[in-house]
């Protein structure tokens, strides 16, 4: 696996949902992929994909053979059972990393439960080749998650960073970079600003299309070096609702052609 840039779910957030009156399907997604340039789709919190059957996962394989267009998975939740099934989607789909992350169920036992759970299932992943990635999050702070990585120590197991997220707990972004760095095995790409809220009471954090809002991508990319170290990135929004499916479509869209642009001049 080479680092480079793909797709995810979230750059279909609203192409896909059912406030759109066509929704694409994966199929449409992965060949949007493959028409952009890109090689690599991460099917990310894709409710469907639990209830395919055996038949549709092996379509979805050969999609995205024919489209040249590597796959990854994302859920949620480090539930043993649930993590067992989401190694076995990915052999069937050819999928060489699952994205999860550890959700506040996941922790009533504490995060020494959460560890052994982890240490039972990684052996599944280890044995077929596929890495889990535990996302950066406001659920669960950055010095813990490094920590429950260290713990495990497996090289099966490692992080989804994903800066964005951590700033609702405030922790600063570069802060969360520089800590997660080493133990980094996938990256999602989505810039974020805050904006006053109506009234000027309080703010918003939301997406903004990359380069526009506070992400340091110089800063991520010096730092992580996915490219000399084989870490995917995965193009993601968060791109508010705009009043109606047209414009709100249209802006995903070229939020995507966007950031694909720009991450190709940072990259080459």
């Amino acid at each position: 696996m080479t680092g480079r840039l793909g797709l995810g779910s979230y750059a279909y957030f609203w192409r896909h949902s059912d406030r759109a009156p066509e929704p694409l399907t994966l199929a449409d997604e992965l060949r949007q992929t493959r028409d952009a340039g890109l090689d690599l789709f991460q099917v990310c919190d894709y409710a469907p994909l639990l209830d395919f059957t055996e038949a549709e996962l092996l379509a979805t394989r050969s999609v995205a053979a024919d489209c040249g267009v590597e796959l990854e998975l994302g859920t949620k939740g480090v539930a043993v059972d649930h993590l067992a099934r989401f190694a076995e989607l990915a052999v069937i789909l050819n999928a060489r990393l699952v994205r999860s992350m550890v959700l506040p169920a996941d922790r009533d036992g504490g995060l020494a439960e959460v560890e052994a759970g982890l240490r039972q299932v990684l052996p599944r992943f280890a044995e077929a080749g596929i890495t889990l990635a535990l996302e950066t999050y406001e659920q669960l702070p950055s010095t813990e998650l490094v920590a429950l990585i260290e713990n495990v120590a497996d090289p099966s197991l490692g992080i989804c960073l994903d800066p964005a997220n951590n700033v609702a707990a405030l922790e600063h972004p570069r802060d969360v970079v520089e800590r997660c760095a080493p133990y980094t095995k996938n990256v999602h790409v989505k810039d974020f600003a805050f904006t006053r809220s109506g009234g000027w009471i309080g703010f918003t954090l939301e997406g903004m299309p990359l380069g526009t809002g506070l992400l340091d991508l110089d800063h991520l990319l010096a730092t992580v070096d996915p490219v000399g170290r084989g870490i995917t990135m995965i193009t993601e929004h968060w791109l508010t609702w705009r009043g109606d499916y047209a414009e709100t479509a249209r802006l995903e869209g070229d939020w995507t052609d966007q950031t694909i642009t720009r991450m190709k001049e940072h990259l080459t």
